[in-house]
């Protein structure tokens, strides 16, 4: 059907002084469009298969690799963060010309979108963080950068993919072997500090508390112990606990993840 066809696209930027190509892919349509930021270390694709999903074939999709990450070329890794990824986004969305979305982000792709939705929350129909950073915790991954360190870039992302390898949680096996094809070793150490310092010192939960429109709280069975769940509910965030799943729905748990979000994406559009 052409309505489940993506398309790819590249897209040459500067952002504050850094050229980047972004390569990315879209889907018009019609309604409220998806917008997809992808997880340290994933790609875009992580999300390609929302071209399987029935209830979602008429909306405009965007997805795109992050600086660092898959396709999209950076000519100073070493200016990539957070906030970067944010001016990143707002920029793409120009491009799209897309004005308000629901918006979807895993883990570093989460933490992005939590800075872009709290920056102009007006642009953002709903908001589905999976596993992204709201608290200290949440930087099991990242702070090996400060736990493990290691003074040259090539052989601490080697040996992190080696601690990964052998981690109990889903899919982490997996992951790790598809390190080395997603992102840049010199991509690591700032993105890894940016978050870690955003989740230590940038009032997340109560940035992501005090959004406006309707949110979810996506995360693996694995990680149920996260202790910031229950005030999450409280204020008001639908949890979405993912079974057979650690940090990683889009690979462990795909079709429950998908199934979680189209039905938190459709609710809140009606309710």
């Amino acid at each position: 059907m052409t309505a489940n066809k993506l398309e790819t696209f590249t897209l040459p930027l500067t952002i504050a002084g850094t050229a980047v190509e972004i390569s990315g892919m879209f889907r018009d349509g019609t309604g409220v469009p998806l917008v997809f930021l992808h997880g340290f270390g994933s790609t875009k694709e992580d999300y390609a298969d929302v071209i399987q999903q029935e209830e979602l074939a008429d909306r405009p999709i965007l997805a795109y690799d992050a600086p660092g990450c898959g396709a999209t070329t950076c000519s100073d890794l070493d200016a990539i963060s957070v906030p970067f990824l944010v001016s990143v986004a707002l920029e793409v969305l120009r491009f799209k010309n897309i004005g308000r979305f629901h918006l979807v982000g895993h883990s570093m792709g989460g933490l992005t979108a939590l800075l872009l939705a709290d920056q102009d929350p007006s642009r953002v129909a709903s908001f589905i963080d999976i596993e992204g950073n709201v608290a200290p915790e949440d930087c099991f991954l990242s702070r090996q950068i400060i736990s493990h360190p290691h003074p040259d870039p090539e052989d601490f992302f080697r040996d992190f993919q080696d601690r990964v390898w052998q981690s109990r949680y889903y899919s982490s096996s997996l992951y790790a072997a598809s390190l080395p094809h997603k992102v840049r070793a010199g991509a690591v150490r700032p993105i890894f500090e940016s978050m870690v310092d955003l989740s230590d010192n940038g009032n997340l939960m109560d940035r992501f508390l005090a959004l406006p429109f309707p949110r979810m709280y996506m995360y693996g069975v694995q990680n149920n112990t996260l202790s910031y769940l229950d005030r999450l509910a409280e204020k008001g965030v639908e949890l979405a606990e993912i079974s057979r799943c650690g940090h990683f729905p889009m690979y462990s748990n795909a079709p429950e993840m998908w199934q979680r979000l189209i039905a938190f994406v459709q609710g809140s559009e009606t309710a």
